[in-house]
This record gives structure tokens, sequence and C-alpha cells, in this order.
């Protein structure tokens, strides 16, 4: 049924998908998949919700609550999200001096031209 979820996963999905339910048809417009995720505390990638059905326009697609699941499932499983850690680690490497600190101009530079397009 809910793909090796155990119950409070499967509650919260739930009440995550049931936000996301404007319309009270018990189903949700893919176009919100990534929102849902995100506020499940999962951090997929644009390119992951593009693999797992997320539309670009409102209205073209939406799934039930049951296909839900295994979309939570397999972004919880996914090893390709970024932590908080990650995060840490990656501007450790321009940390030139090991105090702390980094240079504005590094940092404005990965801001800007590193990972996806928001």
């Amino acid at each position: 049924m809910a793909h090796d979820l155990n119950n409070k996963d499967i509650e919260r999905a739930k009440f995550a998908f049931d936000i996301y339910d404007f319309e009270g048809k018990a189903r949700m417009d893919m176009f919100y998949l990534g929102d849902c995720l995100r506020g499940l505390n999962l951090n997929p990638t644009l390119k992951m919700i593009d693999k797992l059905g997320g539309t670009k326009k409102k209205g073209e697609k939406f799934i039930k609550l049951e296909e839900f699941y295994p979309i939570y499932s397999e972004v919880k499983k996914s090893k390709d999200t970024g932590s908080y850690e990650d995060f840490i680690e990656c501007l450790k490497l321009y940390d030139k001096m090991e105090n702390g600190t980094m240079m504005l101009g590094e940092l404005e530079h990965i801001l800007l031209s590193l990972g996806e397009k928001l």
C-alpha cells in the first residue's frame, strides 16, 4: 500500500497531501509536487521532481493520495538531496584561513553561479 512507510510517515504524507488538495476532490495537482515534498522536510531537486512527473503548468496532471505514497517513499530514500551538513562542508572549501570565514566575492560567486536556477 504505502511502500514501506511507517504509520507516522503515512500520516504526515496524508496531511501534506490534503493541504495541496485545493478542490477537496482527493487529488493534488502535480504542479505542487515539489512544494508538497518540501513541506515534508525533503529537498528534491528540480530534475527529480520532473522525473517523478511534476508539471510546469497548473491543471495538466493530478494524482491521488495512493499514488503519492510511492513518490514520497522514493524521495525520502533518495541520496540525491543535500543536507545542511553537506552545505557546510562545501563552504569549508572556501575557508582559506580556517577561521570560519570566507571572502564575500566567493560567496556571491557560489550563490549566483552554482546549483539550480530557482
